[in-house]
C-alpha cells in the first residue's frame, strides 16, 4: 500500500491507497485538525493506529512551502519536516516530501472527467504547458511543463510575489493593506482565504459597505470564509457579493499572468478549496474578464482553457502517484503495473 498526505495550514488529510486495474484505489482516509498536533509524525501515527502500517511500501506528503534536500519549514504551521527523520520515526523505508501544488500537478492525470469543471473552453485540443493555481488557506502555484510525452510538475512560490493592483478599487485595497500589514503586500494577501477576509475588511471599513447585524453575528460565530462565500453565492449580502467579486477578479488576473508567463496552451487549472465552492461566482464573469484582460495578448488568453478541479483529493492522489513512481524507480517493482496482471 501507499500512504499519501495533503498537509495544509488547517488540516492534514491522510489516505492509504492500493491499485485496481492500474488505478489508485483508496483503502482508508481521514482528516485531522493540524493545530491539535505538535508534529506530522503524531498525526500519521494516530491515523495508522487502526492498522495497515506493516503493508506500506512508500509514503509521500504534499506540503505548503519550498522543499529543499528533503526538508522544509511549513509556511502556515510551526512544523519543520525532514524526510529521513520521518522515515525513521514511522518505520517506512521510502518517504518523500514534495510541494503541495506539485502534488496537485501529479494528481491531475489521476482524475476522472467528471472531477474537473470547464470554466472556459478555449482550444481544448491544444497541447502544451499547463499552469496550476490554488487559492485555499494560502495561494499555491505550480508549472506543469510538457516534455512531449507528459506534464512534469515544477513547484513554485509564485503566490508570494507582489500583488499587482489593476483597478481603482484594487489600488485602494493595496494602499489599505500596505497600512494594515505595515509594508509589502503579496498576491497571497488578496488571493486566498486570508485574502477574502482582507477584502471584506477593506470594503466594510473603507468603502463602508453595510455589514448587517445578522451577518456580523455569523462572521463572529462561524467560519468567516464559508459565510462570505455562501452569502455571495445566494445573493443575501451585498458586502459578501462584492467581496467575492473582487476576490475572483484578482484570482482571474493572477491566473492570466501565469498563463502568459508559461505560454500555458495546455490550460490553466484552479485547485484549492475555494473555487469548487464558488462556481456561481466564478461563472458570473469577473474571473474570466480579468483573466482575458491582457491587452494585445488577450486573443492568446481566449485560446487557453480554464478548468476547476472539483475533487479535493487531487493532492492526495498526486502524492500517492509520486510515491509509487519513485518507489518503483528505487526497487524495480511497480504495484500499479502488478495490478494490471491480477
Amino acid at each position: 500500500m501507499i500512504l499519501a498526505g495533503d498537509v495544509g495550514g488547517t488540516k492534514v488529510h491522510l489516505a492509504l491507497y492500493d491499485f485496481e486495474a492500474g488505478r489508485l484505489n483508496v483503502v482508508r482516509e481521514q482528516r485531522f485538525p493540524a493545530q491539535q498536533f505538535a508534529t506530522l509524525d503524531a498525526v500519521v501515527k494516530a491515523f495508522l493506529a487502526d492498522g495497515g502500517s506493516d503493508k506500506i511500501v512508500a509514503a509521500c506528503f504534499g506540503c505548503p512551502g519550498p522543499v529543499r534536500d528533503g526538508r522544509l519549514k511549513l509556511t502556515n504551521l510551526p512544523w519543520t519536516l525532514d524526510a529521513h527523520e520521518l522515515a525513521h520515526s514511522l518505520s517506512i523505508e521510502h518517504i518523500f516530501l514534495i510541494n503541495d501544488l506539485e502534488a496537485n500537478g501529479y494528481g491531475i492525470p489521476e482524475l476522472a472527467a467528471e472531477q474537473v469543471f470547464t470554466l472556459h473552453e478555449g482550444d481544448a485540443a491544444a497541447v502544451g504547458h499547463r499552469g496550476l493555481i490554488a487559492a485555499g488557506t494560502g495561494l499555491g502555484e505550480a508549472q506543469l511543463i510538457w516534455d512531449g510525452k507528459t506534464h512534469r510538475p515544477i513547484p513554485s512560490e509564485g503566490g508570494h510575489c507582489d500583488f499587482a493592483a489593476r483597478t481603482e478599487r484594487e489600488i485602494a485595497l493595496l494602499q489599505y493593506l500596505r497600512r494594515t500589514l505595515h509594508g509589502r503586500v503579496s498576491c497571497e494577501r488578496v488571493v486566498s482565504g486570508l485574502g477574502i477576509q482582507n477584502i471584506y475588511a477593506y470594503l466594510r471599513e473603507v468603502e463602508r459597505l453595510e455589514e448587517p447585524a445578522w451577518l456580523r453575528e455569523r462572521m463572529a460565530t462561524e467560519d468567516p470564509n464559508a459565510v462570505i462565500g455562501a452569502c455571495a453565492e445566494d445573493g443575501s449580502s451585498e458586502l459578501c457579493r462584492e467581496t467575492m467579486h473582487a476576490f475572483v477578479a484578482a484570482y482571474g488576473a493572477e491566473a492570466g499572468n501565469i498563463a502568459l508567463k508559461l505560454m500555458a496552451l495546455g490550460g490553466i487549472y484552479l485547485g484549492g478549496g475555494i473555487a469548487p465552492k464558488s462556481l456561481k461566482t466564478l461563472e458570473r464573469g469577473g474571473f474570466l474578464q480579468a483573466f482575458l484582460d491582457k491587452g494585445r495578448l488577450s486573443p492568446l488568453l481566449e485560446s487557453i482553457p480554464v478548468r476547476v478541479i472539483l475533487d479535493q483529493s487531487c493532492a492526495l492522489l498526486g502524492a500517492a502517484a509520486y510515491a509509487e513512481a519513485r518507489a518503483t524507480e528505487l526497487t524495480g517493482h511497480s504495484d500499479r503495473e502488478a495490478s494490471l496482471h491480477r
